[in-house]
């Protein structure tokens, strides 16, 4: 497995996989790498010839008071993990390679970012999609693959493609779970045992609605207040949102008809954490 940090290095070897006609995986992960990861990886493997995996901690895509310096890292470990899934090639950029001086250009999406995490994170989304759009630039992928746990960063990257021509396939992998239920995140870490506990009321809230849908509800506010309901009877959390939206368009709707996205963010003490599923088909 090769280990590249510089932009030129990269684009180097992109050339030179393309030129040999294999076809290239990309997997952006900012480290601290799971099993989660590990599952976007052996899908990338699956459908390339050559996975790359970058591991770089953003810092456009963090506001002020987020936790981008106690971000979790582990760049030997994440070295080992990627190895024994295949990966070829690990793009392993600074901030200072990736954000020279004098850099001054962003990427933003509009509309599908004003919603769920768009609302309290308003810097986030331009610095996702920055660092994306760079990323495609310097690694070259025919296929990018991505986690739906942030299913909403999903539909960003995909409508940025769609609007800048970008020839690259986008892949979505399932959400990812613990045996008992919670979504795989590298933030898991922050969680102290009783935090874990308490977390468990995102998964058993979305399987509350899955029944509530089965049993024939079709409001979004009676799944919503269930939902609050559930999630605010544990200790320790406090809701950014619950929403029930277009899967698409991310617009909030007020009964379900069709496929629609239950999202949610909750803060389990100092640990902010997203999960989601879908309603319908």
């Amino acid at each position: 497995m090769r280990i590249i940090e510089s932009v030129s290095g990269m684009q180097s070897a992109a050339d030179e996989f393309r030129a040999s006609g294999r076809k290239i995986g990309l997997v952006p992960t900012m480290g601290y790498l799971h099993e989660g990861h590990l599952e976007l990886m052996r899908t990338a493997a699956e459908q390339t010839d050559v996975v790359v995996t970058s591991i770089f901690v953003n810092p456009t895509q963090f506001g002020p008071g987020e936790d981008l310096e106690r971000y979790p890292r582990d760049f030997d470990g994440d070295v080992r993990k990627a190895g024994g899934v295949g990966v070829g090639v690990i793009f392993a950029p600074t901030a200072e390679e990736m954000y020279p001086s004098g850099f001054q250009t962003r990427v933003r999406v509009e509309r599908v970012t004003r919603h769920l995490c768009g609302l309290s994170r308003p810097v986030h989304f331009e610095g996702v999609t920055t660092v994306v759009c760079k990323l495609f630039h310097c690694v070259k992928p025919d296929v990018a693959v991505f986690g739906e746990k942030d299913f909403q960063q999903l539909v960003v990257i995909e409508r940025m493609v769609t609007d800048l021509n970008m020839d690259i396939r986008i892949v979505g992998v399932p959400v990812q779970r613990e045996p008992d239920g919670l979504a795989m995140s590298s933030r898991n870490a922050y969680l102290s045992p009783d935090e874990r506990r308490s977390a468990l009321s995102l998964f058993k809230s979305l399987e509350l609605a899955k029944r509530l849908y089965k049993d024939g509800e079709r409001s979004a506010r009676m799944i919503r207040t269930a939902v609050l309901e559930l999630i605010s009877s544990h200790p320790f959390t406090s809701v950014d949102y619950v929403e029930l939206c277009d899967s698409g368009s991310l617009e909030s709707v007020e009964f379900l008809e069709g496929k629609t996205l239950l999202a949610l963010a909750v803060n389990v003490g100092r640990t902010r954490l997203i999960d989601n599923c879908t309603l319908g088909s």
